[in-house]
């Protein structure tokens, strides 16, 4: 079993890796491909959006592939659109290729986490879970930094491509060679999949995250740009800060769960959402010199992670019947914040300049305190439903809550 998990985490980050490492390469992707590095942000969007829209969707789609062939089909599209990123000249190309392995992506990450659970006695599944989504933490504290660093070095983006392709390949072949059959999940239609956002509750909860993420990542779609007086265009010196972030937000999705037991989920979104706007709304000054930018990067690395799991924990008191489904969807709402961010850091630059990105963001998190409220006041005023609008009350789950809906 821990073989099989250590495969689908090495997968799974490959899938983060792709995710987080365009950011820190995006100038001299826009200067290579002749677009502003505003216009290069949409390299961020492409793949994030379709990652996000398509991973309910083709969830659906391929619930009744057998779970190696669906593995090894999600890496090959993968690949071959990180290939194509790798080598192609115009941009408009690119940002199909970027899209098209945002499919890749939303074809293995339920499916992974789904498969964990299978794979895991009942009394083992939330080790089994957190071991495979590890991937994603591992490739905000490893992977992005060594991409960015790799393309720092060689003088050259594409090689950063190279490597994410890299990762893909021998993601599948460790799956070819080391996964077992894994049972194929029920089928859920998609109609089912998106129910609960009929919720009230469920809405304003997803809309939390939407506003908090869009707000973190329009600043780290530009962080080369953002941070630029701090490495002083040092691309080795990036890297170095992204791990500082990656390895802060490793620490702030694994102390989230002991404090949300202790203190209850609103109390802790409250605390990492507004010390998460302090945190940006000074980043215009603090991102100046290096030493103020790291502990600038280890607080939003702690509380922009460490939101995460007060959210889905949120989610799923309200619906628990509903917790894959749910946590399907909240995962798809971070990556459609991701997505947006680009254009609004775009928008923000253009009127404000990159150092003032910071402030930007923190308008949008701002927002997401008071949709934070506002889901707790609704919570409050309704008790736990344990049905999704529009559904019968089924038999009791027998699926685990996990971070994406198989």
């Amino acid at each position: 079993m821990y073989r099989s998990l250590v495969v689908l985490a090495a997968g799974m980050f490959a899938i983060g890796t792709d995710s987080f490492v365009i950011a820190g390469i995006l100038p001299d992707a826009a200067d290579s491909l002749g677009v502003p590095v505003g216009t290069a942000g949409g390299l961020l969007t492409a793949y994030a959006l379709t990652y996000a829209v398509l991973g309910p969707v083709m969830a659906a789609l391929t619930t009744r592939w057998p779970r190696r062939s669906l593995f090894l089909t999600g890496f090959a599209v993968f690949t071959a659109g990180n290939l194509v990123t790798a080598f192609v000249p115009l941009f408009g190309v690119a940002l199909a290729a970027r899209a098209l392995a945002g499919i890749g992506g939303a074809m293995v990450t339920p499916a992974a986490v789904a498969a964990a659970a299978a794979l895991a006695p009942p009394e083992q599944r939330g080790r089994a879970i957190a071991t495979v989504m590890t991937g994603l933490s591992a490739a905000t504290a490893l992977g992005a930094p060594i991409g960015t660093a790799l393309g720092s070095l060689t003088g050259n983006w594409r090689a950063t491509m190279l490597f994410v392709s890299a990762l893909g390949i021998a993601a599948a072949a460790g799956i070819a060679l080391l996964l077992p059959p894994v049972p194929t999940p029920p089928a859920v239609p998609l109609r089912a999949r998106v129910a609960p956002l009929a919720d009230r509750r469920i809405g304003l909860t997803l809309l939390t995250t939407l506003l908090v993420y869009t707000g973190l990542y329009t600043v780290y779609s530009f962080i080369g740009e953002g941070l630029d007086r701090a490495t002083g265009g040092s691309g080795t010196t990036l890297a170095a800060l992204l791990c500082v972030w990656g390895l802060a937000a490793t620490a702030g999705t694994l102390g989230s769960g002991a404090l949300i037991d202790r203190f209850g989920s609103r109390r802790i979104i409250n605390t990492a959402i507004t010390v998460a706007a302090i945190d940006f709304a000074l980043l215009p000054w603090s991102s100046a010199h290096l030493p103020s930018t790291v502990a600038a990067l280890i607080i939003w690395g702690v509380c922009g992670w460490g939101l995460l799991a007060p959210q889905t924990h949120r989610l799923i008191s309200a619906l628990p019947t509903a917790a894959p489904l749910l946590t399907g969807l909240a995962s798809a709402t971070v990556y459609v914040g991701v997505s947006v961010a680009p254009l609004v850091g775009q928008a923000g630059m253009a009127r404000f300049g990159a150092h003032w990105l910071g402030a930007v963001g923190a308008a949008f998190i701002v927002l997401g305190l008071g949709a934070a409220e506002a889901a707790h006041v609704v919570i409050r005023r309704h008790p736990t439903r344990n049905t999704p609008p529009g559904r019968p009350r089924p038999a009791p789950a027998q699926t685990p809550a996990s971070p994406s809906a198989p």
